[in-house]
C-alpha cells in the first residue's frame, strides 16, 4: 500500500484490540485513564516542557496534540494510535496508546515504537497483540526496514512485552532519555524486516488469528 493511501491511518485490528488515531472526541475517556494512571506513568515518561499546557486537564491542548499527530501522518513521520479493547466490550474501551514515531525514510527506513497501557488492564496480553498488529502495519504497509523500542531497565512490565515477542536486545544506551529530571539508561530492542519476514506467520497466527497468549 502506498504512503498516500495510508495518510488517514486506517484502523488496525487484532482479535481483542482496535488501534485508531485519537480524535478530539476521545478527550473524556483519554483524560480519565491518564488521571487514574498518573502516578504509574510519571515513572516512565519524559516531563512536559516548561510552560506547555497539560492535555490531561486542557481539552484544547489535547485537540492540538491530536492535530499534531494528524500532521505527522500527513508527512509520513509518525502514526499514533489509541489502543481500544474490544474483548467482550459493548463498545471499544480506550486503554492506552501505541505510537510509531520518528519515522525516517531514505536509506534508514526506521522508526521508534512507544506504548503505555492502563495499569488495571496490564498483564492481559493486549499490548503484545497490539504490537504484532503494529509490526504488520509498519513492515507490510509503511514499508519500514527496522523498528526500535527503548525501555528503562527496571520497567519490567514493558520489557515483558518485547521479550514475549522475542524482539532482539541490542544492548544498553546509557543516559539515553531524561525522565523526571534524571538521565535514564534504556535497553534497546529492535526488529528488522528480515526478522519479521521469518517470524511473521508465527506472530500473526499466535496473536492476530487467535485470542493471544
Amino acid at each position: 500500500m502506498a504512503i498516500d493511501e495510508i495518510i488517514d491511518c486506517p484502523v488496525v485490528e487484532g482479535p481483542r484490540v482496535l488501534l485508531r488515531p485519537l480524535e478530539s472526541d476521545d478527550f473524556d475517556d483519554w483524560r480519565d485513564v491518564r488521571r487514574r494512571n498518573a502516578e504509574w506513568l510519571t515513572r516512565w515518561e519524559p516531563r512536559r516542557g516548561f510552560g506547555q499546557p497539560d492535555p490531561v486537564e486542557d481539552s484544547q491542548a489535547f485537540a492540538m496534540r491530536c492535530a499534531t499527530r494528524r500532521r505527522e501522518r500527513q508527512l509520513g513521520t509518525g502514526w499514533g494510535f489509541g489502543v481500544f479493547i474490544v474483548d467482550g466490550a459493548t463498545r471499544p474501551a480506550f486503554a492506552g496508546e501505541l505510537n510509531l514515531s520518528n519515522v525516517v525514510r531514505g536509506a534508514f527506513r526506521s522508526a521508534h515504537v512507544g506504548y503505555w497501557m492502563d495499569e488495571d488492564r496490564a498483564g492481559n496480553g493486549y499490548i503484545p497483540e497490539a504490537m504484532v498488529a503494529l509490526c504488520r502495519f509498519a513492515f507490510d504497509e509503511v514499508d519500514l526496514h527496522r523498528i526500535q523500542v527503548s525501555i528503562v531497565p527496571r520497567n519490567a512490565r514493558s520489557r515483558r512485552v518485547v521479550e514475549k515477542l522475542e524482539f532482539r536486545c541490542e544492548g544498553l544506551a546509557e543516559r539515553y532519555l531524561e525522565i523526571a529530571g534524571v538521565w535514564e539508561d534504556h535497553l534497546r530492542y529492535a526488529m528488522t524486516a528480515e526478522e519479521w519476514c521469518v517470524r511473521r506467520a508465527d506472530l500473526v497466527g499466535s496473536w492476530l488469528e487467535s485470542a493471544g497468549r
